[in-house]
């Protein structure tokens, strides 16, 4: 998953970028259901990275850094997102005037919808194919912590999977 950069420098962080970039708008994309928005906060996630090249690119979990970055910045995304819908809805009663949701199939959907946490860890194990313990270093929570998270969104991807397929 992380490169071991060696000798901190200018090419070592283009050899992080080349290896992470498109891993990290999957991840993103995949969060959000949005591409475009995945690129942005990618690039995003990556400019923090160079910023903080000096004092992460020494270390193996730079690519965790960065994830873990980039799910912060979903997080913080969907709740401005959140607050300008609520927002528009106040001043907007027309609802056929409010954008609609990019496209996507009903498991990411479902994703989408669960809470940040649970979003976050399918999404590194699924998506990523991220071991348990992987998953444990990149959100710095215990192993027991991302089993349990993984368990509650299994249950609730169940239950609204099959919802969907019973209609």
């Amino acid at each position: 998953m992380c490169v071991n950069v060696g000798e901190v420098t200018e090419q070592s962080f283009e050899a992080f970028f080349r290896q992470e970039h498109r891993k990290l708008v999957a991840l993103g994309a995949a969060m959000t259901g949005s591409v475009e928005l995945g690129k942005d906060l990618a690039q995003d996630a990556l400019g923090k990275a160079f910023q903080q090249w000096p004092k992460i690119g020494r270390y193996d979990s730079a690519g965790a850094w960065a994830r873990r970055v980039l799910i912060n910045l979903v997080i913080d995304s969907n709740r401005r997102r959140g607050s300008e819908r609520s927002a528009l809805q106040r001043v907007v009663t027309d609802d056929a005037l409010l954008p609609a949701d990019a496209p996507s199939d009903d498991f990411w959907r479902a994703v989408r919808a669960l809470p940040d946490r649970q979003r976050a860890v399918v999404t590194l194990h699924y998506l990523e194919d991220m071991a348990v313990a992987d998953v444990a270093r990149v959100l710095d929570i215990a192993e027991g912590t991302v089993k349990a998270t993984l368990s509650k969104a299994r249950a609730t991807l169940s239950r609204t999977l099959a919802g969907v397929d019973a209609s």
